[in-house]
């Protein structure tokens, strides 16, 4: 079994204001610093030989401070980056969800939908299923952190319980909450 931590990045001044993130590389706020370092405290007990994230800022600054109590480097990679919501980032969710007829800016109504200039449910949930079959076809430890968004940890949830994309449903997942989920590598072959 391998046990996947999945963590959701610190407070940005963006979240607090109820800004749509998406791909825009912002920085943790002085909370989601506060955040990742209470984050790192908790998790250093664990057995965590390995940590991803997102190439973006916000998700890295949670990563490092827990790589540094475990003396880990962090290995980045944009597989891991909330949805791109295109001319949407950067505007207010509730203005966004009026527009779209949805409950936040981030939600959906179908799989193929998408902002414009920005990418479907269908496409994070495929990148996010291939960067866990690749980490899970031979994965570097037993425990492993993985920083991303909250959108890529409602997918790699979904996937790994093998949920078709059509069926996921959005639900909040707070800064710096962690996920953890046990799999067995070889249930996903085949």
């Amino acid at each position: 079994m391998t046990t996947l931590h999945l963590v959701r990045h610190g407070e940005t001044e963006w979240n607090r204001d109820g800004r749509i993130q998406g791909w825009a590389d912002t920085p943790l706020s002085e909370r989601g610093h506060e955040q990742a370092r209470e984050l790192a405290a908790t998790l250093v007990e664990r057995p965590i030989g390995a940590i991803y994230s997102s190439d973006l800022r916000r998700a890295y600054e949670t990563a490092e401070p827990l790589a540094q109590l475990l003396g880990l480097k962090v290995r980045t990679t944009p597989a891991l980056r909330e949805r791109n919501f295109g001319e949407n980032e950067g505007r207010a969710s509730d203005e966004v969800a009026a527009e779209l007829g949805t409950r936040s800016g981030t939600t959906w109504h179908a799989a193929d939908d998408r902002h414009p200039g920005g990418e479907s449910i269908r496409e994070v949930y495929g990148r996010v299923a291939a960067f866990l079959d690749e980490l899970l076809h031979a994965p570097p430890a037993v425990e492993i952190a993985i920083v991303t968004s909250g959108g890529p940890i409602r997918f790699a949830t979904a996937y790994l319980a093998r949920e078709p994309v059509e069926t996921v449903v959005w639900r909040a997942v707070d800064n710096c909450s962690v996920t953890t989920v046990e799999v067995d590598p070889l249930s996903l072959r085949g």
